[in-house]
């Protein structure tokens, strides 16, 4: 089993988490020392598991265009939602992971989307940037499920990297539970490349036939 460094416990808050539908629960926030990577990730505890359960765990990355403004170009404000309420009625942990843009950064983010803007996708368009396709790296998530006592989990996420890296850092992924599906006319040619490029498990035959209408 590989050897990740240590992380502990930082500060543990309660937050009433409120959302534009109407939806609420509170939650506990917990900060972190000794993240190998410097950044500010927090875990979001929600509900309350039954004794011997598994945890429902979502690795969420940051995206403040999809999060906070609402943005239709992505499906990361619809996908935390439904985590938030998912987790809560099972027990587990959200990590929000402040991995803006699969790890580029919010500026180049929005500089490859003025590239998918003429054509590319987004996977291409990162490689015209001269970055990474995916820049994220879990090892953090990993050492701030070891600190709360998690070390084995069912990881809601379409990702299959999430769950490899979780794995190759001594994580149990017992299964990975898939996300609910949310198109809109701007997405579509997104989620289709999550598909094509890295095997997210979404339903490739449905997006086909928005994108070509």
């Amino acid at each position: 089993m590989p050897t990740t460094p240590v992380a502990t416990p930082r500060a543990r808050v309660r937050v009433p988490l409120r959302f534009h539908d109407g939806y609420g629960v509170d939650a506990e926030l917990v900060t972190f020392h000794g993240l190998t990577d410097g950044a500010e990730h927090v875990a979001v505890i929600l509900g309350d598991p039954a004794p011997g359960t598994v945890p429902l765990v979502r690795l969420h990355s940051e995206c403040l265009t999809g999060d906070v403004f609402g943005s239709a170009r992505c499906d990361c404000g619809p996908q935390l939602r439904e985590a938030v309420e998912r987790i809560a009625g099972r027990g587990g942990v959200l990590l929000y992971l402040r991995q803006e843009g699969r790890g580029i950064g919010l500026y180049n983010k929005l500089d490859a989307y003025a590239l998918q803007d003429q054509g590319l996708d987004t996977y291409e368009a990162n490689a015209a940037l001269g970055l990474p396709e995916d820049a994220r790296d879990y090892t953090a998530a990993a050492q701030m499920l070891a600190a709360l006592g998690i070390g084995e989990l069912d990881l809601l996420s379409n990702n299959p990297d999430k769950a490899e890296q979780l794995r190759s850092l001594g994580m149990v992924v017992r299964d990975r539970v898939p996300t609910g599906v949310f198109t809109t006319a701007h997405n579509v040619r997104y989620l289709r490349a999550k598909v094509l490029q890295t095997q997210h498990t979404l339903p490739l035959a449905e997006l086909t036939e928005l994108n070509a209408g």
